[in-house]
């Protein structure tokens, strides 16, 4: 496959998948055809950027998860089921390759020196999460309160909100109950709106 690029939309433009693609370019890109391939690639490629980088909050970073889950989904559309949405196989896969990714982080971290100012060193990194939820004066507060929530409450928060996935499509991607699943958006929503709520209150 003949290498492939996606820079993040930071007006979040074309995030959310409104349509899948026809089982036709799936059948081309399964025979090897790259330009089917590509078709694929054009539509989702910045929707799975954009979950990915809210799930590391780092750009860069993002966009290297984002390159690899579009190689291993070339290398395995064989084993795409016929009744799997091809949009929730994609943020499957892009969510095993986050988890490994941030599994290797971890195991980086602890093979630093405490007397190292890294391994003391709280980081920020992102940028805005897709979407437009509130106006620009909140990014900054947003990031940092979606980087807050662990790891279950992040991904439903992201698929449900900024990627508008069913409840049935987040199960098929977590692998989490549908009962869970609410419960864990119902807490992120919650602690999210306790993080925002001094600022949407100022000025009232």
């Amino acid at each position: 496959m003949s290498s492939i690029a996606i820079t993040l939309d930071p007006a979040g433009a074309n995030n959310r998948v409104f349509a899948e693609i026809a089982p036709n370019i799936i059948a081309q890109a399964r025979n090897g055809d790259e330009d089917a391939f590509h078709v694929i690639f054009r539509r989702y490629g910045r929707p799975v950027l954009s979950f990915l980088h809210n799930l590391v909050q780092d750009r860069n970073l993002a966009e290297e998860l984002a390159q690899e889950t579009f190689v291993r989904a070339y290398r395995n559309l064989d084993y795409l089921k016929d009744e799997t949405r091809l949009s929730t196989w994609l943020f499957g896969i892009a969510r095993n390759v986050a988890r490994e990714a941030m599994r290797q982080t971890i195991k980086n971290e602890r093979n630093v020196g405490l007397d190292e100012p890294e391994s003391m060193r709280l980081t920020a990194a992102g940028v805005t999460p897709d979407g437009a939820m509130l106006d620009r004066e909140l990014n900054q507060t947003i990031k940092e309160a979606l980087a807050d929530l662990d790891e279950d409450k992040r991904l439903v928060f992201s698929l449900k909100i900024f990627h508008e996935k069913s409840y049935e499509e987040i199960s098929a991607i977590t692998g989490h109950s549908i009962g869970k699943l609410k419960t864990d958006l119902h807490r992120a929503r919650a602690e999210m709106r306790k993080r925002l709520e001094p600022y949407l209150s100022y000025g009232q």
